[in-house]
């Protein structure tokens, strides 16, 4: 009951973990925050501006009255981009309409002359506020339709198209801030989604290091205890040791195969492993498995077929070493190859049994090791002799694959 318990509350440390991740403030949030202060200087700018050629207008009562409706309005996008609320297509469309409508609104309070000699009348800095927001809200390509959506209102304005880009550069900055603001919001939101991905892996991570020490106490020893004491006691209860020796190896193997999960997620690429993870599946009552506590990372075609050799001889461990042979197993990270030694302490092989099998036509021991380990240009050796065990030393070399902690 205490593990099923333990389970139940880390879990909910770890969900609790993931929906603090989800719920974490909009990753360009800081860039909406500095978008409101560029808006604040831009209409400032616009104040200075309007004071400057106020007298130069036509209808000065008029401009100051669309003035006022300017700073109403920058300051009601301004709280719903700061707030959150208005971070979506209605808002940013809306203040579309109204930077458009400003701005042919020039045609109002300026003359012909005028129009054809300045800025639009609330000036194009003041405009980029709309070509900002949509490149924050939905990247550098909106952001460049925004910027030529305000700036084909600037030149319908004008009446005339100029490409002279020397003395009206106002498409080129308007598109230039659209991308690089849009780009900035694009990385930025990358960056996020990767925190997000680190703080559940890291999550996920402690979760099982504290599962695998509740289990390793408490289930383990008690499975193995009560394996021991069964075959002590021997009679009926012979069966029950078999089952708490095989839940007692089931369970290792589950326990390290989510190790193997979370440690595949932290290798360089999709393509490798960690082969001392992998092997570290084999460990069970009577099979001990040492490794080194750094990764030992390799393709994951090769540490796919050293655990498939390694298996196989664990297996003839099982069938022809005997009941009570113990195996060891041990990996070597060399730097430039990998060495994992197979050693039991069971009967071993007697003169001559292998040859024996090989002219019975029985070749598992040497396709399915020698010519497996051969195959990835290593070397398989074995050592054993009535009564002393057997012994396997598999060397391969890692010159085709990235070793680990390079």
């Amino acid at each position: 009951m205490s593990v099923v318990s333990g389970l139940s509350v880390g879990n909910g440390d770890l969900r609790g973990r993931r929906t603090a991740a989800d719920d974490d403030s909009d990753p360009v949030g800081p860039l909406w925050n500095a978008a409101q202060v560029f808006r604040l200087l831009s209409v400032l700018y616009a104040l200075g501006f309007q004071i400057a050629v106020n007298g130069d207008l036509l209808h000065p009562g008029t401009t100051w009255a669309l003035f006022a409706g300017l700073i109403v309005s920058s300051a009601l996008f301004a709280v719903a981009y700061l707030v959150g609320f208005g971070r979506n297509w209605y808002w940013i469309i809306a203040e579309l309409v109204v930077t458009c409508a400003l701005l042919m609104s020039t045609w109002l309070v300026a003359s012909d002359h005028w129009v054809a000699n300045n800025q639009t009348w609330p000036t194009t800095l003041w405009a980029t506020n709309v070509v900002i927001s949509a490149a924050i809200f939905a990247g550098p390509v909106s952001g460049g339709v925004f910027a030529a959506m305000v700036a084909g209102t600037s030149l319908f304005i004008k009446g005339t198209v100029s490409f002279n880009f020397g003395r009206n550069a106002t498409l080129i900055v308007l598109l230039a801030v659209g991308v690089v603001v849009g780009l900035a919001a694009v990385s930025a939101r990358r960056s996020h989604r990767a925190l997000v991905v680190a703080m559940r892996l890291a999550a996920a991570t402690e979760e099982r290091e504290r599962l695998s020490r509740e289990v390793h106490d408490g289930v383990l020893q008690v499975l193995a205890l009560i394996a021991k004491r069964g075959r002590e006691i021997g009679g009926d209860t012979t069966k029950l040791a078999t089952l708490a020796s095989e839940q007692e190896r089931s369970l290792r193997q589950l326990l390290a195969a989510t190790e193997v999960d979370l440690a595949s997620s932290d290798v360089a690429a999709p393509d490798q492993a960690d082969l001392a993870v992998l092997l570290r599946r084999h460990a069970a009552e009577r099979v001990s498995v040492s490794a080194p506590l750094d990764s030992v990372v390799v393709d994951a075609g090769l540490a796919a077929e050293i655990d498939a050799a390694v298996t196989n001889v664990l297996d003839n461990v099982v069938k022809h070493a005997g009941e009570q042979a113990r195996a060891f197993v041990l990996v070597e990270n060399l730097g430039e190859q990998v060495v994992v030694s197979i050693r039991d302490d069971g009967v071993g092989i007697p003169d001559g049994r292998l040859a024996q099998a090989r002219l019975q036509g029985r070749l598992g021991v040497a396709q399915s090791i020698v010519k497996r380990i051969e195959s990835l240009g290593g070397t398989a050796v074995l050592d054993s002799g009535p009564g002393i065990g057997t012994e396997w030393e598999l060397t391969v070399p890692l010159s085709e694959g990235r070793r680990g902690n390079e």
